[in-house]
């Protein structure tokens, strides 16, 4: 080995050295490193042992100097290093191997870093070293105190927590050193330093306060004092936060929350990491609630009262505890895993182009038979009514005048009356809902898409003008203005005697002024209807902003009361037709008009016989207002519909949807309504004038609840009118035997009361007598799929998706309810909170095991709230569906989502991949209002 020099050295811990006897106090040493430090090619050994290796009530061998106690670390000194040749233990005869003592590998690899310029930065690398390796013995010691029981990391729960603590999500490519140099280069000083402040910007990790405390962390392993640093520096910085060795990450999470670098976190320690954890992951009720939180993990770690917990602690909590994902995957079938990965799941590209699009045409017809039929209907009215216009008016004398303008005119025309008839059915809801729940016609009719189907005919309503008004006003009267007196001849019983003088002959008639001021009020209503308009994505300057939002659609569309008048008044007056029988437009218009307008009588009738009383209001975190309404005598619905909601202290001429959130059994009516827009914003404000912060441990920001014995009730609660049920999407659900309901935010709404109604009826057919049960399901299998009141539901899974903790709090109670109530295990529940970093992130890692423990002791999620357990980031969709085509096999599947349109067309597409490649069939529904 060369020149080597032994050094023999007992530490020993303060917590044994204070209660240990004087003679155990001892410290052997047989001499220093001989020879100065910077002696080339010098490897100089060293023998370690901790006393604590020793248990209290344990001897020592005969001769008291027990060599397998002991570790042999082996330095390179040169001129311009300090290294770690080599770890192992001590007096090894025969009888074992280095190799085969894992902690003293784990000793060795932690200690084998490259090594450090000598320089000024000899001693602090010196002393870092020496330090580490006193750091990593006492973790040996500590793991030695454990009570016989190690740690399995070949179980599938510590294989899957051995990929967490990552710092960095990326650490190669754009994401990797170079990137990270350049950045250093960007933001380091003249003198070639980077600020404290700069090294999160630097690293690529966002959250300043979390950044500064892993800047803390490895600056006190090195003895780094100060807030700045060099380039190498941060390279050995970025060495050790980028190392993809589960320990690596353990160590520096641990000196994170160890402040004083002393091996030990006392519970003030805990307690800030907790918050800085929280505040990184913006889990307010969580800062709120560290101190308790932390007492927590002390009690679960540090069961003996010492005061403080060592880094196998943590190690123990990450790798024994079995995540909730790591259960869910065993628990399939290994036969049906197998199958599925043996499966090409994602769509390959098909070479050769003309197959490529039969395969896209013919998947794309699957898909969407429905509207396929019914769009090539419509197109194809619309095209044959031109075309006998354009006939029609070739044959006539006009054309010979006017030519093929007053043909297209008139073809336009033609289109526009049936489509201005058209229009008005889609939204005629009452009709619509008693269509899909007394007929089958759903079953060919896309009720889903009626809004969609109402914006595409006002699509063909702007074409139908367009030819109309641009062929007459461009085309038409020029040519009959510069006509001669003989071709003008025939034109005499339309337009009179004498021929017009001018242009403004033809826009001052009946005929011309009715069509000008509907092109304009149309132009209005159609724009403000527009996304950018109604959805208020667009600002606009000083009062004209008041343009934008849903006040200006409202009442911008009910402009078309008066276009339907002046349409009639328009087809009355025309310049060619005189016969009462070809004045046509009234024909088209009667019966839709007609429909309608009973539709509205309707709903004022009825939501002024049928008064509702509130019952209780509160205001929760992001901006959501509920109420509880009584139930109107008579009032029915279904789970998934949604009503209308009227409140005259804010106008009393809007009314809003929204998805019903009681179940049908419930004896009120509730809904939930987050503020997105100017009526809602206003709802809120009138309402929370009335209540007050909660007590008694409510639930909510404020509250007001309506005492139904009349004690302490609330008079003033502002006067409120709903109408409704009306259908949607979700109502169908009963159809499907399992079901997938996914909510994005405030779109959870429909499918709570969708999760309560499984419950109800999974309990009623529990109840049942054996015979009719048997009856119930012949009724079922008799008639597969065709009503919706008939209950095939078995299985449902609900995802819900929402970036801020506040917002479980909406419907805490509901979840835990369904968790109680729910003993067969029917629905499976899924909470995703999006600005919690994704599970093995350094930064959620604290979070995730305070979870672990709270679920444990308390049966409580820590961040929702609730029974449920909430998972970390967004989910993977891919692996929803590919789960759920393993469990249920040849079976329909019924995918109800409500929310953002940004997950529509992820959702539906691989709703269509796994129906085309696996044996289950998705069926996508999306909520529309």
């Amino acid at each position: 080995m060369g020149t080597d020099d032994i050094v023999e050295a007992e530490l020993t811990s303060p917590a044994t050295s204070s209660s240990a006897p004087a003679s155990a106090d001892r410290i052997p040493y047989s001499g220093p490193l001989s020879g100065p430090l910077n002696k080339r090619g010098v490897r100089k050994s060293a023998r370690f042992n901790d006393s604590a290796l020793t248990s209290p009530g344990s001897t020592r061998s005969s001769n008291g100097d027990d060599d397998s106690a002991y570790v042999e670390i082996t330095l390179d000194v040169r001129d311009d290093s300090v290294a770690v040749h080599s770890v192992k233990p001590a007096g090894i005869n025969g009888g074992g191997t280095a190799e085969d003592d894992p902690d003293v590998l784990l000793l060795a690899k932690t200690l084998e870093k490259r090594p450090g310029s000598f320089g000024s930065n000899l001693m602090r690398s010196a002393s870092s070293k020496f330090r580490q390796v006193s750091q990593e013995l006492r973790r040996l010691a500590s793991i030695s105190r454990r009570t016989g029981a190690r740690i399995d990391r070949s179980k599938s729960a510590a294989a899957h927590a051995l990929k967490g603590l990552k710092f960095i999500s990326k650490t190669d490519g754009g994401a990797g050193w170079p990137a990270v140099e350049k950045r250093f280069d960007e933001l380091a000083s003249a003198a070639g330093l980077l600020d404290k402040s700069k090294f999160g910007q630097c690293i690529g990790i966002k959250e300043a306060e979390f950044a500064n405390e892993l800047f803390d962390a490895l600056a006190r392993r090195r003895n780094i004092t100060g807030d700045t640093i060099s380039k190498a520096e941060l390279r050995e910085f970025w060495d050790q936060i980028s190392d993809q060795s589960f320990d690596s990450r353990l160590q520096t999470f641990f000196d994170m929350v160890d402040k004083n670098a002393d091996g030990r976190i006392t519970e003030e320690e805990v307690k800030q990491i907790i918050i800085l954890s929280a505040s990184a992951n913006k889990l307010s009720k969580i800062q709120e609630q560290a101190e308790e939180y932390a007492r927590l993990i002390m009690e679960e770690l540090d069961p003996n009262g010492l005061g403080y917990i060592e880094i196998y602690n943590l190690e123990m909590l990450l790798l024994e505890g079995p995540s909730r994902s790591v259960q869910l995957s065993t628990t399939t079938n290994s036969k049906n895993l197998s199958q599925m990965l043996s499966q090409n799941l994602r769509p390959t590209k098909e070479p050769n182009p003309l197959r490529r699009w039969y395969q896209a045409t013919k998947y794309f017809i699957e898909d969407n038979w429905k509207r396929v039929w019914v769009m090539a209907a419509w197109l194809s009215i619309c095209i044959a009514l031109f075309t006998w216009k354009f006939i029609q008016y070739r044959n006539r004398a006009v054309f010979h005048v006017m030519g093929y303008c007053v043909c297209v005119a008139k073809g336009g025309a033609e289109t526009l009356k049936f489509n201005m008839a058209l229009i008005l059915l889609p939204v005629c809801r009452n009709t619509i809902t008693w269509i899909r729940n007394k007929t089958r016609l759903g079953d060919v009719l896309p009720f889903d898409d009626n809004l969609n189907f109402h914006k595409v005919i006002a699509v063909g309503i702007t074409i139908g003008v367009g030819l109309h008004a641009i062929s007459h006003l461009t085309c038409d009267f020029p040519r009959l203005l510069h006509a001669t007196d003989a071709q003008y001849g025939p034109m005499k019983p339309f337009f009179g005697d004498k021929r017009p003088d001018d242009y403004w002959w033809f826009v001052k008639g009946t005929e011309g002024w009715t069509g000008v001021v509907m092109v304009v009020l149309m132009a209005i209503a159609f724009t403000l209807a527009t996304p950018w308009f109604r959805r208020g994505r667009i600002r606009l300057p000083g009062p004209l902003n008041r343009l934008t939002g849903f006040n200006a659609f409202w009442y911008s569309h009910h402009l078309f009361v008066i276009v339907y008048a002046l349409l009639i008044i328009h087809g009355i007056f025309l310049y060619l037709s005189h016969k009462w029988y070809k004045k046509t437009t009234w024909m088209y218009l009667a019966i839709p008009m007609t429909l309608y307008a009973g539709e509205r009588l309707m709903r004022a009738l009825r939501s002024s016989v049928r008064p509702v009383k509130i019952l209780k209001v509160a205001v929760y975190p992001g901006n959501v207002l509920t109420l509880h309404m009584s139930k109107p005598q008579g009032f029915r619905y279904r789970s998934g519909q949604y009503i209308f909601v009227n409140c005259a202290a804010v106008s009393p001429f809007q009314w809003h949807p929204f998805s019903i959130t009681s179940a049908p059994q419930d004896d009120y009516v509730s809904v939930h309504i987050r503020t997105l827009g100017d009526w809602t914003r206003e709802l809120k404000n009138v309402f929370s004038k009335v209540c007050q912060p909660p007590s008694d441990g409510r639930s909510g920001l404020l509250r007001a609840d309506y005492d139904r014995d009349g004690h302490n009730s609330i008079p003033n609660f502002p006067r409120v009118l709903i109408d409704g049920p009306y259908g949607a999407p979700a109502q169908d659900y009963k159809q499907y035997e399992v079901v997938l309901l996914v909510g994005l935010g405030i779109g959870a709404t429909p499918f709570i009361s969708i999760i309560k109604d499984i419950i109800n009826n999974i309990g009623q057919l529990d109840s049942l007598s054996p015979d009719d049960l048997e009856s119930a399901q012949h009724n079922m299998s008799y008639n597969p799929n065709r009503s919706s009141s008939t209950f095939n539901t078995r299985r449902a899974y609900f995802y819900w998706v929402t970036r801020e903790q506040g917002s479980f709090e909406w419907f805490r109670g509901v979840m835990n309810d369904v968790a109680e109530a729910d003993k067969n295990g029917v629905i499976e529940l899924h909470n995703y909170c999006t600005s919690v970093y994704e599970e093995g992130d350094a930064r959620s890692a604290l979070i995730a095991m305070l979870q672990q423990l709270n679920y444990a002791k308390n049966g409580v999620d820590v961040v929702a709230g609730t029974r449920v357990k909430t998972h970390f980031a967004r989910p993977n969709w891919r692996s929803v569906y590919k789960r759920i085509a393993l469990n249920h096999r040849e079976k329909r599947v019924g995918v109800f989502y409500c929310g953002a349109p940004v997950l529509t067309k992820d959702l539906r597409q691989l709703a269509q991949d796994f129906s085309r490649k696996t044996s289950t069939k998705f069926e996508f529904h999306k909520e529309n209002f």
